[in-house]
């Protein structure tokens, strides 16, 4: 019989890597219903009354539905359009890497990884604002554009890693390149395009400073753009802060819980291909 032995350094971190999740979220939800009075006590006592009056102050204050619907406007369309371009785009490349223009095309999206968006950022205000891209619409596009480098890099490796005879029996059948693409390569794709389509909902909902430096109406804020309004020169209202950060939050923990079994479908269709 097979003893099995206890890992303990693992085991050790993993305990400190769930503290240091666990304990943010517990400081998060306990400070958006306590008072600020009781802020100033204990930090890590629970509230003496669980009130929401910080959510409905932080919802007012915010003009929290109309940043939500900002969110979700941008966020849904920037996934739908990033795993649908990106991917078309990357299989054009991965297909060709044997031509002069798409292996510099290849590297070139690659080395856009490695240029800062703060030294583009002022270029990017500059042109927007000639463009009249200064609204959602705009941010929509910078963002799909913006999720091409990493994106592409991602792809490319994965499509090359997909059989070229099953195009080729696909076109004996008759399919022409367009049929090619989703009838057997997208299909094929589906646990790369849930990577993607993840990281581009976390990046899109939660950015900060591209909204900040495009959008020039104020009823145009997303949910990260509004939580700015917490923070004066000299102080800033936690409870207030806290209550909306967990509202911001929620709509994700929603998507999550909805999407994980196409998320874990889609990882383990990877693991068997």
């Amino acid at each position: 019989m097979i003893s099995k032995k206890t890992n303990w350094p693992v085991t050790i971190l993993l305990i400190l890597g769930a503290i240091f999740i666990i304990l943010p979220l517990y400081l998060t939800i306990t400070i958006a219903f306590k008072t600020p009075q009781e802020l100033a006590g204990n930090l890590l006592a629970l509230p003496q009354s669980w009130s929401f009056d910080n959510f409905a102050k932080a919802i007012e204050m915010t003009n929290f539905f109309n940043a939500l619907k900002n969110s979700v406007f941008v966020t849904v369309l920037v996934v739908i359009f990033t795993v649908l371009t990106n991917s078309m785009v990357a299989y054009a490349i991965a297909r060709n890497m044997h031509k002069k223009f798409y292996k510099f095309t290849f590297y070139y999206f690659v080395s856009a990884m490695f240029i800062p968006f703060p030294i583009i950022m002022l270029p990017i205000v500059r042109q927007t604002a000639l463009w009249g891209m200064d609204n959602l619409v705009g941010l929509v596009i910078l963002y799909i554009v913006y999720n091409l480098s990493f994106n592409i890099f991602i792809y490319v490796g994965y499509i090359r890693s997909i059989p070229k005879e099953l195009e080729e029996a696909a076109i004996v059948d008759g399919a022409t390149t367009w049929g090619v693409f989703w009838k057997v390569i997208f299909p094929l794709l589906a646990p790369m395009n849930a990577t993607v389509a993840i990281l581009t909902c976390l990046g899109a909902w939660n950015d900060f400073l591209l909204p900040l430096v495009v959008l020039s109406d104020s009823d145009m804020a997303t949910l990260p753009l509004v939580q700015y309004i917490f923070q004066s020169q000299f102080s800033t209202d936690y409870n207030l802060a806290f209550a909306s950060y967990l509202l911001a939050l929620i709509p994700m923990i929603i998507v999550y819980v909805f999407a994980q079994k196409w998320i874990i479908s889609g990882v383990m269709k990877g693991s068997i291909k």
